[in-house]
């Protein structure tokens, strides 16, 4: 339980999605209680048992990710980060809340899925988190099973056009979710991706002896990125409901989802910080060096990045989470040795998404208000957590970072917090560092120390999706 504290944060420049201004935040009880102006007669009235001095700090909201994959069963493995380790990551780069997939077995009902994702979590996360539903298996029972999901507070649902045989779902059940969707408030996720056309290509590459990783990023075309973007926008039409795409990487995908919003329609997309910063040069690293990269959908080549830059400060893309989902260089990824098709995909990035995009905010593609907007109030109304997180507001927790915006640090496995044996980012040196983080007003990093705890972090159910409203 948090104590009952009062925590009085001075002297800091407040940023949310909306504003930027000079303000003392204090904290009552978990919770933010009031702003006042720096210096004010009711910010210097104010007394506390904990002062936090945020002198050249940024005052941010804790990060929303609403993409993780913490203990995922995967290509004859498991990620390796688990709930514990993972969310403890998350705290260490500013991440306060994260909602991660629960997963439906083929054949078994939704709510044993669910209850298995409970049972992973619970006790276990430093942070507050939440869970989305994979569906497998598309039928009469799982789609009742969905209106008594989004009634618990797990409202959003996510299918597959990829991965034939494992969580892959043909237009007709997508259609039938869509549709079940539609009339419960559910958001549908979706992995856009043909996957049927990709393992006929996976199949004449390894028959031909391209078995390298960087041929994984050369199957799995940008084109078939964007014709099941396309088919998911229409189905999603018919059934009259809204479209969540995740980890958009391809120029030509965030062209379909600009056409349909210019439409008026609502489909909404998301990309990683992967993505944006990484590239098919990565993939084709010497030796199975490139193996660290495979993910799915894949590193693009550098000239799809412009376009997901401009997809983010256009609002065609609204959010960037992490899709973190690691596996070990040695003992997982080498399942792939002599095999792309076999090396586990997923890639590390919970503890960088946070540092990466202020990165982006130095560098020019986005504004300070856009970095929150995109990291923290927009996945937090998107996924039905607005304003209990994504924002600094009376009312809201007090998931707050203490964020220092000039101090440079190098991203390395040797530092990293996250339970994996490499860095996707090794090496490369980013301008702003977390300081000290709060978690529902208890103080979980404080000056590079973890003092958080296992069992901190709560299940927040979650409303529909807010910007359907």
């Amino acid at each position: 339980m948090s104590t009952r504290t009062r925590t009085l944060i001075r002297g800091g420049l407040v940023l949310t999605a909306a504003d930027e201004l000079h303000a003392d935040v204090l904290i009552e009880d978990g919770r933010v209680a009031a702003l006042a102006a720096h210096g004010s007669d009711t910010a210097a009235g104010w007394t506390a048992d904990r002062v936090l001095d945020a002198t050249d700090r940024y005052v941010i909201p804790g990060g929303v990710d609403v993409h993780t994959h913490m203990e995922l069963p995967f290509g004859g493995t498991f990620a390796s980060d688990t709930f514990a380790t993972g969310t403890r990551a998350a705290a260490w780069g500013g991440t306060t809340t994260i909602v991660d997939f629960a997963v439906q077995s083929a054949g078994r009902p939704l709510r044993e899925g669910l209850d298995t994702w409970y049972a992973k979590a619970d006790g276990n996360c430093a942070i507050d988190y939440a869970f989305h539903m994979i569906l497998s298996d598309v039928n009469e029972h799982t789609l009742k099973e969905m209106d008594l999901l989004v009634e618990e507070g797990v409202t959003s649902f996510k299918l597959f056009m990829a991965y034939p045989g494992v969580f892959y779902s043909d237009d007709g059940r997508i259609l039938r979710a869509m549709q079940r969707s539609a009339d419960n408030g559910g958001l549908i996720m979706m992995h856009a991706e043909n996957g049927i056309a990709i393992d006929v290509l996976v199949e004449q590459a390894l028959a031909r002896g391209e078995t390298d990783p960087r041929y994984h990023g050369e199957v799995r075309k940008a084109l078939l990125e964007a014709e099941a973007t396309h088919r998911a926008i229409q189905l999603s039409r018919v059934a009259g409901s809204p479209l969540y795409v995740v980890h958009v990487s391809a120029q030509e995908a965030v062209a379909e989802l600009a056409a349909a919003r210019d439409k008026g329609l609502p489909v909404f997309g998301e990309t990683c910080p992967q993505y944006l910063f990484l590239s098919t040069d990565n993939l084709a690293e010497p030796g199975f060096e490139g193996a660290k990269y495979v993910c799915s959908t894949p590193l693009r080549p550098k000239e799809h990045q412009a376009a997901l830059w401009r997809g983010l400060r256009t609002n065609d893309l609204q959010v960037v989470s992490t899709d973190h989902c690691p596996f070990c260089f040695k003992g997982q990824k080498d399942l792939g040795l002599g095999d792309f098709s076999k090396i586990p995909n997923g890639l590390p990035g919970v503890e960088h998404r946070m540092d990466l995009l202020h990165q982006a905010v130095v560098d020019g593609h986005i504004s300070r208000r856009r970095w929150i907007e995109i990291a923290c109030a927009t996945p937090a109304r998107m996924f039905g957590l607005y304003p209990q997180k994504g924002t600094i507001a009376p009312g809201a927790d007090a998931d707050i970072v203490l964020y220092d915006p000039h101090t440079t640090q190098t991203l390395s496995a040797a530092t990293h917090h996250m339970h994996v044996d490499y860095s996707a980012y090794e090496g490369r040196t980013v301008t702003g560092r977390v300081e000290t983080v709060l978690s529902r007003g208890d103080v979980v990093i404080d000056h590079g120390e973890f003092t958080g705890r296992a069992g901190h972090g709560a299940f927040i159910p979650r409303s529909t999706c807010q910007y359907l409203n």
